[in-house]
């Protein structure tokens, strides 16, 4: 598959890396309203998902969200089909990008850094059938950088979670906002 980033003529030259350097950051631990809001953004896709994949990086606090978001899912029935981990930088995330795609779950959830994040998204839409229409991210990744070194389009209709319960979507070039209810 050639990415939307790439015409014809270029798709043996597609590089994965980020467009521009990205700074290396630490993820935050999902807590409670956090994982909530993924849910939410799960259970208000149509159709609604039954089975995911769930994609971390590979630092101990991604490990860690990626656990508690597993048992939050399959505690409400949801099936998870695999969890697959990335390191930060990779030569091409190709390995890890076809793990990630290929079981065809009904949605993916990812919980990452976006200097890691990046590569791999980079990757998945060069290299796989992913849809960011269908993956829900945690708050590390609602940053701007993701759109500028990812490409327009690498990540157009990604979601995510806010940790105070709101969330945030990539509209092509933007990234919009939506608060959490006030409490």
């Amino acid at each position: 598959m050639i990415s939307p980033l790439a015409s014809v003529s270029d798709a043996r030259s597609y590089s994965p890396l980020p467009r521009i350097p990205v700074q290396p950051s630490r993820p935050a631990l999902c807590d409670d309203t956090e994982i909530g809001t993924i849910l939410r953004l799960l259970h208000g896709m149509r159709p609604r998902p039954a089975s995911v994949v769930i994609g971390r990086a590979a630092d101990e606090v991604s490990h860690a969200n990626a656990a508690r978001i597993a048992d939050a899912w399959t505690g409400r029935g949801g099936l998870v089909l695999a969890t697959v981990a990335w390191p930060e930088t990779a030569a091409s995330w190709l390995r890890q990008a076809r793990r990630f795609a290929a079981p065809d779950p009904d949605a993916w959830i990812v919980t990452a850094t976006p200097a890691g994040w990046i590569g791999m998204g980079r990757r998945l839409v060069c290299s796989t059938e992913w849809s960011p229409q269908r993956t829900i991210a945690t708050s590390g990744l609602a940053v701007p950088a993701l759109i500028q070194a990812g490409g327009i389009g690498t990540f157009d209709g990604l979601r995510g979670a806010h940790a105070d319960g709101g969330s945030w979507e990539i509209v092509r070039t933007l990234l919009v906002d939506h608060p959490g209810s006030p409490q």
